[in-house]
């Protein structure tokens, strides 16, 4: 009806609807933008056509002034469709993925589209019954948080990895996410124990809302679990997966500190993460001295991973915490080999930690040889702290700055993993 009234009010409304819109969409929320059911004609048949002119052009009008990428695009009736995907998306080409449901074509959007690559469903007005377009709705509304499990279990059939991030503040945890979002990449948001006890239930609990409205799959990890209390505390925090770290023990005592953490993990639904071997290096004020390093021993793997149950395995095959030596990394991929073939025998995944700093062709080769969860820290924080360098005007700049420049870092990871366009 508003938009048989004057210019004005019909301007008024498509902002108002077009406001509401990307304040939705950028919530997480699917947004349904509906015209009236009453059809209302006019006294002529130009005149008729002259309304449908009127409401179709106002729709275009608020498809076109939302700016917020959306997870899927559905458009009911077969005008409807066609003026929204070349007036309102500008779409010029599509691919055609096959049925959102019988007689109902589900495209990809081409990539000069407004939106590139996002799913649009196009809904003949003559098709299905009265819950025809409910039913379609339901199966793609929001669906819960993706599981660790399933982040790595798709990087495996992808032959990917997944990129964990070391986050400690707000501008951290931003900046992963919106380079996910950006490069289309699932990602894992990591809390290591010494940014848990500064950030406390508030930096967890960020990480969880973040995760929970992002458009694309993240989870959040707690990382190198040293003291079961503080790993006892975490299973209780909402973190999806722990990594359980007894890598300074002996294996005897490893193994049944892992397992005891395991086994709670598993009763909530987490994936657990252990490590055997010990990597040399620092990482938030914990140093091991290259001494006391060593490497992953195949057959003591195969009876930790069956003892303990874990989910995925962290390696050392020369990789350190922090900077390498001038020298460059020496990576045993021998050894990264043997542990490929024992860890795909047991059904679990290889991590590898100290991924800043690594090549890209090593990268590219660890990958290869079946790493699918590389932990990055260094090179983030290091972009944080240089930004920090430049002089900004306002406290909102110097955190924008800090976001912006670690996003950079993330989103040349994402690539650089194969992750970018896997969401």
């Amino acid at each position: 009806m508003v938009s048989m009234k004057s210019s004005e009010d019909r301007d008024h409304e498509i902002s108002r609807v077009v406001e509401l819109g990307n304040a939705y969409i950028q919530s997480g929320k699917d947004t349904l933008i509906v015209t009236s059911r009453q059809l209302i004609t006019g006294k002529t048949p130009e005149e008729s056509l002259q309304i449908n002119y009127k409401v179709s052009s106002a729709l275009v009008e608020i498809v076109r002034g939302i700016k917020s990428r959306p997870r899927y695009i559905l458009a009911k009736g077969g005008i409807t469709s066609s003026d929204l995907a070349t007036k309102a998306l500008e779409a010029r080409r599509a691919k055609v993925m096959g049925q959102a449901l019988a007689g109902v074509p589900l495209w990809q959007l081409g990539p000069e589209s407004r939106h590139p690559g996002v799913p649009y469903i196009v809904f003949p007005g003559n098709v299905g019954d009265n819950s025809a377009l409910a039913k379609v709705i339901q199966n793609w509304a929001c669906p819960s948080r993706s599981s660790a499990k399933e982040l790595l279990y798709n990087a495996e059939k992808g032959g990917y990895a997944i990129g964990a991030f070391n986050v400690y503040n707000l501008e951290g945890i931003d900046a992963v996410v919106s380079a996910a979002e950006a490069e289309r990449s699932p990602a894992i948001l990591q809390v290591h124990p010494s940014a848990l006890k500064q950030g406390g239930v508030p930096l967890v609990s960020c990480c969880i809302a973040a995760a929970e409205h992002a458009s694309v799959p993240i989870t959040v990890h707690y990382d190198h679990g040293t003291s079961k209390s503080d790993l006892l505390q975490a299973l209780e925090m909402g973190f999806d997966s722990v990594m359980v770290d007894g890598s300074h023990l002996p294996l005897g005592k490893n193994i049944l500190y892992t397992k005891s953490i395991s086994s709670l993990a598993h009763s909530k639904g987490m994936l657990v993460e252990a490590e055997l071997g010990r990597l040399s290096g620092t990482e938030d004020g914990l140093t091991v001295e290259e001494y006391e390093a060593r490497f992953t021993d195949v057959a003591q793997a195969g009876e930790f991973i069956d003892e303990t149950g874990i989910d995925s395995l962290a390696v050392c095959i020369g990789n350190v915490h922090g900077k390498y030596p001038p020298s460059g990394p020496n990576l045993r991929f021998d050894l990264l080999e043997e542990l490929r073939a024992l860890t795909t025998k047991k059904g679990v995944s290889l991590v590898l930690h100290g991924a800043s700093g690594l090549p890209r062709e090593l990268v590219k080769e660890c990958i290869a040889l079946g790493v699918r969860k590389f932990n990055v820290n260094t090179e983030v924080r290091n972009s944080y702290m240089e930004s920090l360098k430049r002089p900004e005007k306002d406290l909102i700049h110097v955190m924008a700055s800090a976001t912006e420049a670690m996003k950079a870092v993330v989103s040349e990871k994402m690539r650089l993993f194969g992750s970018s366009g896997k969401a």
